[in-house]
């Protein structure tokens, strides 16, 4: 019980926080939005092409845009641990009784808050471009997007206690994110692509989460790739949350 009051009150801390300054959440759904409008449309002429994923360009688009939004949005939550590392934030919890595993998860949640109110309305404005979405695909897809906003942000602060420094923390985030961007098939689907790049793309856990999120907007619920899909990204934030916990408990120990 313990460690439920004190995530509640993580949660409500960083997300008073994250309230008197909500530009961060606008800029996050920015970019996909842009995606959206300059991007999507570009996929209609490929739409017919052999190799082409079945449901249409927004409905095979949008949902790997839901994915890059949990990727970048999840990653760039480091940038304000870092912050309240310099300020001393952390070095004062050291005195506190709070737990551990609380100071992750209350974050975590206020992280997974945000990227699901960035997701509808994501889905909202590209219901106006002609995405399909069906009501069980969007309630599967919103837990996939917040399992993977778990994994990554816990992964994120881990990274951002290790190294305590923008200058180092940009980089690496930066540098890590493009590949698995492009071998998850976001932008244009894997099956176009080469068999060499498919093996390689096998080895990257987003990939499979795209798939799911695929069949998911075009009915295919019970296909096995969806439940591959959420197996990978609860492995991932499983991980996740077990490496950021002990990295928080080494940091305020």
């Amino acid at each position: 019980m313990k460690v439920l009051r004190d995530t509640w009150l993580v949660f409500e801390r960083y997300l008073t926080v994250l309230l008197r300054n909500p530009a961060w959440m606008i800029i996050g759904v920015l970019q996909p939005v842009l995606y959206l409008v300059l991007f999507a449309p570009l996929l209609k002429s490929l739409a017919s092409t052999r190799g082409f994923p079945a449901g249409g360009a927004y409905n095979v688009f949008v949902p790997g845009l839901l994915i890059q939004l949990g990727l970048f949005g999840a990653s760039g939550v480091g940038f304000g641990l870092i912050a309240e590392l310099r300020a001393g934030v952390i070095e004062r919890f050291r005195v506190t009784p709070v737990s551990r595993f609380a100071l992750l998860l209350g974050r975590a949640m206020r992280d997974i808050l945000t990227l699901l109110v960035q997701s509808l309305v994501l889905l909202l404005l590209s219901i106006a471009f002609g995405l399909q979405p069906t009501v069980p695909g969007v309630i599967i897809m919103l837990a996939l997007v917040a399992l993977i906003g778990l994994g990554m942000s816990s992964l994120a602060y881990t990274a951002a206690l290790a190294l305590k420094n923008e200058d180092s923390y940009a980089p690496l985030v930066f540098t890590l994110s493009l590949p698995l961007l492009l071998l998850s098939g976001v932008l244009l689907p894997l099956s176009l692509a080469p068999d060499w790049l498919q093996h390689v793309a096998q080895a990257n856990p987003l990939s499979y989460a795209v798939t799911a999120a695929r069949d998911l907007f075009n009915g295919h619920g019970g296909d096995p790739d969806v439940a591959k899909g959420l197996a990978v990204m609860s492995g991932i934030a499983l991980v996740g949350v077990l490496v950021g916990a002990r990295s928080f408990n080494r940091a305020i120990a």
